[in-house]
């Protein structure tokens, strides 16, 4: 039996040699395994080993591509400038200073409660009635406020999309999506089972005529939409857009998803769910308004779909845990939730100028409410290759074709989280992106 470290020795004398050079993909893991006689697993730890060593890099959508130079034992910096610790505009985490102390407040007081023996104990889907109360609460959006009795949670944000798309499709189904979408639901598309149908955006997000021509070519089960601030274009649909595709929700009777993680960021605009709240589930969660480390979910479900909805949950085992929905709730009624809300739409606009400082010559796209950015690249640059040169910089970043839906390969451009790294260490990094781009790229080979 081979060992790992044989096998990517191998590979990595490939990459020395100029064989396999920057930007070059490698084959599937599977594939890999066939070719070398390896078992799958096997493939596995030296793509790992691979990584370590810097030698390789992967992108969820893409596959796994060379980052060393032709010629270099050891991963070689594109523009031969140093390597620097990796940053992370990936993961998008908003943090501002005071979040650990305003939090910490709150837990203080929950940990030392008379109750802290009932706050661990396990919950269902409808949480409890304190809960959803604090919950509506803090989904309030442009003046609108949910009902209670339809508001369920999940143990996070990615959990109760799963429970709406599980409630609103089966095995099988056609699930209308907008073209450009979260990466996280073409997982959960396939481990249900949901075909995704790729529909038409423009500058005011999803066209409503794409969800009616595709709904009349082969009946749609429901249609999953990101309204205020999508991820990844940052697009945020007008009122009258958000009245036409009501509209088609209610003469089709199709139903929505409608996902408002980023929504808190304008929490002045309406939700699609209260133009259709008969057809429309919204899933929200409070991990960007609170922190990354705080796990829960919410489905607000229309009368008729709550029971479905909360069965989906349960059978999903996506239910919450009772500590963080009473954390949820001591936070609400202190305040905490509206001061961090706050804090971070105003962190969003002081990194949007950092933006726009380094990359303004640029083809981008956001939003000063927003913690991420669309970047189309110039030429000559590929956003494999752009990705795999950022990498040897110590910079993560996320290729358009992690979002694309229906198209074999995405544009020629990136996204950004803007969120993650401090506010020097983002306009640095973004110096060097910027630097990068407006240099030829290593290794370019035309379309």
């Amino acid at each position: 039996m081979k060992d790992f470290r044989s096998v990517a020795d191998a590979v990595a004398e490939e990459i020395a040699s100029g064989r396999l050079g920057p930007g070059e993909r490698l084959p599937p893991q599977r594939e890999f395994a066939r070719r070398h006689a390896i078992a799958n697993s096997t493939a596995v730890r030296v793509y790992q080993e691979l990584g370590r060593r810097g030698l390789t890099v992967g992108q969820v959508g893409r596959g796994t591509f060379v980052t060393a130079a032709p010629g270099a034992s050891v991963p070689a910096p594109a523009l031969s400038e140093p390597a620097v610790d990796r940053v992370d505009l990936e993961l998008n985490h908003p943090v501002v200073p005071e979040q650990a102390g305003l939090l910490a407040a709150g837990l203080t007081r929950l940990v030392g409660s008379d109750n802290l023996e009932s706050v661990l104990r396990p919950v269902g889907p409808a949480g409890t009635p304190t809960a959803r109360e604090a919950a509506a609460d803090l989904l309030v959006r442009g003046g609108e406020r949910p009902g209670p009795e339809r508001v369920l949670f999940a143990g996070n944000g990615r959990q109760a999309i799963s429970a709406a798309v599980a409630a609103l499709t089966r095995p099988g189904a056609r699930l209308g999506v907008e073209e450009f979408t979260y990466p996280v639901l073409k997982a959960i598309a396939v481990r249900l089972g949901v075909t995704l149908v790729p529909l038409a955006m423009d500058e005011d997000g999803l066209i409503p005529e794409a969800v009616e021509e595709a709904h009349r070519a082969d009946p749609l089960h429901a249609v999953y939409v990101q309204p205020v601030l999508h991820n990844p274009l940052t697009l945020t649909m007008p009122a009258r857009r958000l009245d036409h595709l009501a509209d088609v929700l209610l003469t089709s009777g199709i139903h929505a998803i409608e996902d408002a993680v980023w929504a808190f960021l304008r929490s002045d605009l309406p939700t699609l769910a209260s133009r259709a709240p008969e057809r429309t589930v919204l899933v929200d969660s409070v991990s960007k308004r609170l922190s990354p480390g705080l796990s829960l979910g919410f489905a607000v479900a229309p009368a008729a779909l709550v029971g479905r909805v909360a069965a989906a949950v349960r059978s999903g085992a996506w239910t919450p845990m009772r500590f963080p929905l009473e954390a949820m709730v001591r936070w609400q009624e202190d305040g905490v939730v509206a001061t961090l809300v706050r804090a971070k739409q105003r962190e969003a606009g002081v990194r949007q100028e950092i933006v726009h400082r380094r990359l303004g010559d640029f083809r981008t796209r956001s939003d000063p409410s927003s913690y991420h950015l669309w970047w189309e690249l110039p030429a000559p640059w590929r956003s494999d290759t752009f990705v795999a040169a950022a990498a040897r910089h110590g910079i993560a970043v996320t290729p358009a074709a992690a979002f694309s839906v229906g198209r074999p390969r995405g544009p020629h451009a990136i996204r950004l989280g803007l969120a993650s790294p401090t506010r020097d260490v983002l306009s640095r990094t973004l110096a060097t992106l910027g630097g990068l781009a407006r240099s030829a790229p290593d290794d370019f080979a035309g379309d």
